[in-house]
């Protein structure tokens, strides 16, 4: 996950939005709603995802986003990560599929959310294959934000539940 921080996202790691990939245990491992799913081939983590069960709330997310989520009963995925040269053989949707499964298996769910960077390459189509696009932070003006810093690149889904 930290490979994929710092190659992919190009700012490395930022305690603020990544304290998850330092405390796994925390995060995904001792919640009973939640999960970690690992890929692994020759020894080597290939692929991750993650399940946490946190609905999205308004800041730091669109209040267009949060308002579309029941409180307390959301599985946010999270870390869905591949390895680059795994990349294109399936594996991002087979980690996705587990986690839906996962969610599915759950009662406390009724909706899913993830968000992720459209700089990173074929995710936007990627999740759009999977799901409804709810908010791209590409289109929107934030006129809270300073001119001189970057705009946001964040697109907002939901997916469904299967079953």
């Amino acid at each position: 996950m930290l490979d994929t921080v710092y190659r992919d996202f190009g700012h490395g790691y930022l305690p603020q939005w990544h304290s998850d990939i330092i405390d796994l245990e925390a995060y995904y491992l001792a919640p009973e709603d939640n999960a970690l799913f690992v890929a692994e081939r020759d020894g080597r983590v290939v692929a991750t995802a993650g399940v946490r069960g946190q609905t999205p709330t308004s800041p730091p997310h669109p209040a267009e986003v949060a308002s579309r989520f029941e409180g307390g009963r959301t599985a946010s995925l999270y870390r869905v990560y591949v390895r680059p040269e795994h990349r294109r053989r399936g594996l991002a949707g087979a980690m996705v599929g587990a986690c839906l499964e996962f969610v599915a298996s759950r009662d406390r769910y009724t909706g899913v959310y993830l968000h992720t960077d459209a700089r990173t390459p074929g995710a936007v189509e990627f999740w759009s294959r999977r799901g409804t696009v709810l908010f791209d932070e590409r289109l929107a003006v934030n006129e809270a934000r300073d001119a001189r810093e970057e705009p946001f690149e964040t697109v907002h889904f939901a997916l469904r539940i299967p079953g």
